[in-house]
């Protein structure tokens, strides 16, 4: 696949860098550069991000930075079953827990809420720094969710990181959890109020928190059109005079006089209409006499 000449392979972090030393030089600068086009491209275009990971797989599937890559980029493309294969072949390399929260929501998304459940209670949860932790009640929260067990999903977020009035990176997604739960619950001034926090959190516009506390205050947001953009129709007005013809009718003998006189004696003569042909436009209007 293309890769623009201005990615190098030197933007990947000193520990994939120092992963891709057990490869031949140029083979490892390949698979860098892969690798920084998936970490490019996975938010906005993640199929894009996957084709390279796969690049990447092909290369040097025998490093863990590379099918931990291609795991996030079949996880991006809602390729779970992939994803959780590539992860757990990562975590076999390295040995580390780290990706213990996005496992388990992989088996969310093949519909096995039961099993992240499962894996919430693992030993392998207390090796997770307070970051997977948290992301680790979340999947927790969302597996009840799946089950239909909304309570059970607004405790399961109940926690001291959640009563914190420090701001962390995982506050506002913790917040907007909380909020969506409660407001599935039927919870909705309770919502409101954590929806306003998570917004309060929100530094880098990581949620929609403020857009969902507009929309339960009931503000609409309407997109202004284009003028530019606009169809554009004209009204055009003709006035035809009644002793005017044109070339789309014909022009019709005047009746016999004695006998016109005759049939309308007596009556007032009636004023012919004019003709009124319009064309539709918005922009001018015209005229012709």
């Amino acid at each position: 696949m293309p890769i623009p000449e201005d990615v190098t392979g030197d933007e990947v972090d000193k520990d994939v860098r120092q992963e891709l030393q057990s490869l031949p030089k140029t083979l490892a600068e390949d698979v860098a550069r892969n690798l920084v086009m998936v970490a490019r491209l996975i938010d906005e275009d993640p199929e894009g991000a996957y084709g390279y990971s796969r690049v990447a797989l092909r290369l040097a599937s025998r490093v863990a930075a590379v099918r931990e890559a291609a795991g996030f980029a079949a996880y991006a493309t809602q390729k779970y079953s992939e994803a959780l294969a590539e992860f757990r072949a990562a975590r076999r390399m390295t040995g580390n827990t780290e990706l213990w929260p996005v496992m388990a929501d992989c088996e969310r998304g093949l519909g096995r809420p039961e099993k992240a459940l499962d894996m919430a209670g693992a030993p392998e949860v207390q090796k997770l720094d307070k970051a997977g932790q948290v992301e680790m009640r979340l999947v927790a929260a969302g597996a009840r969710r799946d089950m239909d067990q909304l309570d059970a999903a607004i405790v399961t977020l109940q926690s001291p990181e959640l009563a914190s009035n420090s701001i962390q990176p995982w506050t506002a997604r913790l917040r907007y959890a909380y909020a969506d739960a409660l407001l599935a619950a039927g919870r909705e001034t309770e919502a409101r109020d954590w929806f306003g926090k998570a917004v309060e959190a929100d530094r880098d516009g990581s949620t929609d928190a403020s857009d969902r506390l507009a929309e339960l205050d009931g503000v609409e947001f309407v997109d202004a059109m284009d003028e530019d953009d606009a169809e554009t129709e004209t009204v055009v007005t003709v006035v035809v005079d009644e002793n005017t013809t044109t070339d789309d009718e014909p022009e019709v003998e005047a009746a016999d006089e004695t006998d016109e006189t005759d049939e309308s004696e007596g009556d007032e003569p009636k004023a012919a209409e004019p003709k009124v042909v319009e064309i539709e436009d918005t922009t001018e209007r015209h005229t012709e006499d």
